[in-house]
C-alpha cells in the first residue's frame, strides 16, 4: 500500500501542476485555425479550476494538522490560499475571454465579413487577457516550493523526519530545486538541458543521475516542439521534502593553499 503523500509532497505536486498549467498556456494560440479558440479556452479553464481545487484541498489538509500555529505556519497557509485564489481568478478570466470570442464568432456567423474587424479586436482582447493570466500563475511552482520548505522546516523543530533524505551532491540538490520550480527543460535533439535563469547550470549527466535513481522524469513540452520538461517523480518529491529543514549539501571547496616549503628546502633552493 502506497504511503500517503505528506503536505509538503502535495505542495511540490501542486508546483508541478502549475508548471504544466503554464506550459499549456504557452501552447495556446488563439489565431490557430485548427481549433476553436473559445473552446480551447474553456478546456484550459477547466484545468485551471482543478488547480484551484488542489490548492484548496492542501489548505484544508494544513488546517487539519495538529500543530502550533506559528507565524511561519500561518504564512504558509496564507500562501496556499493565495495560490488557490490566483488559480480561481485565472479560470474566471479564461472563461470571460472564451465568452468574448464566442460572442464575436456568433456575430461573424450572422453578419458575415462586415463583423470581421470586431472579431479581430475580440481576438486581441482575449490575447491580452491570456498574457495577464500567464503572469498571475507564473510563480506558482516557486511559491509551492517555498511553502513546502517553510512548512517542513517549521514542523521539524525537534521532530525526526518521516523519511531519510537521499544522499545528494550540491549539484543534484540544486537541480532538484530548480526542477521543482519548473525551470529545467531538455532539447531532445541535442540532449542538452537548459535552465530559465542565469545563475544555475545543470548538465545532462546530473539529469541522468537523478533519472537513474527515479527522482525525476521527462514529459513532452508542447510549446517547443523538440523540448521536454523535467518534473519530480513521487520519489523525487518525497526525497526533496526530506531534505527540508536540514543543512544543505556543502558546496565543493577549492583546494587549500599549498604548504610552505621547509627551511631546509628553502635554503637548498637558494644555493
Amino acid at each position: 500500500m502506497a504511503t500517503p503523500a505528506t503536505p509538503a509532497e502535495q505542495l511540490l505536486l501542486l508546483g508541478t501542476d502549475f508548471t504544466r498549467h503554464n506550459d499549456a498556456l504557452d501552447r495556446l494560440r488563439l489565431n490557430d485555425s485548427d481549433f476553436s479558440p473559445a473552446t480551447a479556452l474553456i478546456h484550459q479553464a477547466n484545468s485551471t479550476q482543478h488547480l484551484a481545487r488542489s490548492a484548496l484541498d492542501i489548505a484544508e489538509t494544513l488546517n487539519a494538522q495538529r500543530m502550533y500555529r506559528s507565524p511561519v505556519i500561518r504564512a504558509v497557509y496564507a500562501r496556499v490560499r493565495q495560490l488557490a485564489h490566483l488559480a480561481t481568478d485565472s479560470a474566471d478570466r479564461l472563461l470571460r475571454a472564451s465568452n468574448i470570442l464566442a460572442n464575436a464568432s456568433y456575430t461573424v456567423a450572422s453578419r458575415g465579413e462586415d463583423a470581421l474587424p470586431a472579431y479581430w479586436k475580440a481576438l486581441e482582447e482575449a490575447g491580452s487577457r491570456l498574457t495577464l493570466i500567464r503572469d498571475l500563475t507564473a510563480l506558482g511552482a516557486q511559491d509551492s516550493l517555498t511553502a513546502a520548505e517553510q512548512f517542513v522546516t517549521e514542523q521539524r523543530r525537534g521532530v525526526p523526519p518521516p523519511h531519510q533524505p537521499p544522499v545528494l551532491s550540491p549539484t543534484q540538490d540544486a537541480a532538484l530545486r530548480a526542477i521543482a520550480r519548473g525551470e529545467v527543460m531538455i532539447n531532445r535533439l541535442s540532449d542538452k538541458p537548459y535552465v530559465s535563469r542565469d545563475d544555475i547550470r545543470i548538465t545532462i549527466s546530473t539529469i541522468r543521475s537523478l533519472e537513474s535513481r527515479g527522482l525525476v522524469t521527462r514529459e513532452p513540452c508542447p510549446p517547443r516542439l523538440h523540448d521536454e520538461r523535467i518534473h519530480l517523480t513521487a520519489d523525487g518529491r518525497r526525497g526533496l521534502a526530506a531534505t527540508f529543514g536540514r543543512p544543505r549539501p556543502p558546496a565543493l571547496t577549492a583546494a587549500g593553499p599549498a604548504s610552505r616549503p621547509s627551511a631546509t628546502a628553502a635554503r637548498a633552493a637558494t644555493r
